[in-house]
């Protein structure tokens, strides 16, 4: 009896196991950080945090589904411990089920962006952990940790993910027939801001022309640079309004 508990305690999986199983998760941080480069430049919702924690979970997640039953029987294959009959994964299985509404409560919209799945990327990181901790996997448990401690420390210092990426919502009203389009377009290259939303619209009987336009950039745009530019047009510019995307309701 006291083999067995010291095989069930002490002897889950080996030293090779478990840096495979590190190496695992290793990965699967590199391939999510790279799809969520990809995304990120795009300026995509869902940029290279959100896809790093959903690609590492996924790792774990199906560690623990492979192996984390592991203590369950011993070298011969007997069950141990009072375990014949339990299905041991249908309560692992539940909570992956489970936090995943808990996750889709944190995600709402702000204005035409979407905001909090990182958070919630982070939450089901955070159950994958929980359930690896009860299957007793502490190697990938930690270096899993250690990996994502690294994560928020390195993209909280390096602006370069879609979720540090600033937007305006642009309102101009300007004379018609001026050639605001090309001045517009101009303006926005030199602000380094792409449109990810445009509406043009005529009034005839006023002959003036509305631009409702929605950009990305990486910092909000100041309402100084905006006036700025729209004095500089002189008279063309009738009026003008600036808002971030993340301050709108």
């Amino acid at each position: 009896m006291e083999n067995t508990l010291s095989y069930i305690y002490n002897a889950h999986f080996s030293g090779i196991q478990n840096l495979d199983f590190c190496l695992r998760l290793l990965i699967a941080f590199f391939i999510g950080g790279m799809i969520g480069f990809e995304r990120s430049h795009r300026f995509k919702e869902a940029g290279i945090r959100t896809h790093i924690l959903v690609c590492v979970t996924a790792t774990l997640l199906m560690l623990v589904s492979k192996y984390g039953f592991a203590d369950l029987m011993n070298e011969e294959g007997m069950v141990l411990l009072g375990t014949r009959g339990a299905d041991s994964a249908r309560i692992a299985a539940q909570v992956v089920s489970g936090i995943s509404f808990l996750c889709a409560g944190v995600i709402f919209k702000v204005g035409s962006n979407i905001r909090g799945l990182t958070t919630a990327a982070g939450i089901w990181m955070t159950a994958g952990i929980g359930l690896a901790i009860g299957a007793g996997m502490y190697i990938p448990v930690l270096f899993c940790t250690l990996l994502l401690l690294i994560l928020q420390y390195v993209m909280y210092r390096i602006p370069f993910t879609s979720e540090t990426h600033g937007g305006n919502h642009l309102h101009f009203i300007v004379k018609s027939n001026h050639g605001f389009d090309k001045i517009l377009h101009k303006q926005l290259d030199l602000w380094n801001a792409q449109v990810t939303n445009s509406r043009v619209t005529r009034n005839i009987s006023n002959g003036t022309t509305d631009y409702d336009l929605i950009i990305r950039r990486y910092k909000d745009l100041e309402y100084s640079e905006v006036r700025r530019f729209a004095e500089e047009q002189g008279d063309i510019v009738i009026s003008v309004s600036t808002s971030s995307l993340y301050m709108q309701g």
